[in-house]
């Protein structure tokens, strides 16, 4: 029988198997190399979106908060304008009610009174006036006692005093001012 010897054909068999195992790991290995850059380049492009986003979200929160203190300054100055429109509004329904009170006070003030200060704060009104005497003064707080735009007269003092020959009483009157017909709201 004749000897055949396989040695190099297996050899290089092996040869070509190692190469090719060699060719399919540096196949894979660029492959799982490529797989994961690719992966690395889409999360990284997933980011970079999202980031992208967010910042446009940071944006539009930030207009949004500017446009908030804007509306919340123009609502403050809303209020302080419609405060002061009703503060116009009243003084204009009670405009008339000043004319009416010297009026009423004219046709109160009894003979041999005279006035010479008069002040008012809010509903309060105070009268000052010289009278010929302290009859006469307790005759005007009767007098506004009974009227419709004055009530509540109170004497915070009544001084005599003596002018030549004649004496007089020098009075302070505290009363407060109504308005037929208002309510107590409309006053303060």
């Amino acid at each position: 029988m004749p000897r055949i010897n396989l040695l190099p054909w297996r050899e290089a068999e092996r040869k070509k198997r190692q190469r090719d195992f060699g060719v399919a790991l540096a196949g894979g290995v660029v492959a799982a190399v490529v797989a994961v850059l690719g992966t690395i380049f889409v999360y990284s492009n997933m980011i970079s979106n999202q980031e992208a986003r967010n910042a446009r979200l940071t944006d539009e929160i930030a207009q949004l908060e500017k446009s908030i203190e804007e509306i919340d300054g123009l609502e403050r100055q809303k209020e302080r304008m419609l405060a002061r429109m009703e503060i116009i509004e009243q003084l204009q329904k009670s405009r008339p009610e000043i004319v009416h009170l010297f009026d009423e006070m004219a046709r109160q003030l009894p003979e041999g009174v005279y006035l010479t200060g008069m002040s008012q704060q809010g509903r309060s009104v105070e009268v000052r006036g010289v009278a010929k005497s302290s009859t006469r003064v307790s005759a005007l707080m009767r007098q506004v006692d009974s009227s419709e735009w004055m009530t509540d007269p109170q004497v915070e003092r009544v001084e005599t005093t003596s002018s030549g020959a004649s004496r007089q009483a020098v009075f302070v009157v505290n009363l407060k001012q109504e308005s037929p017909g208002a309510t107590e709201d409309e006053f303060e």
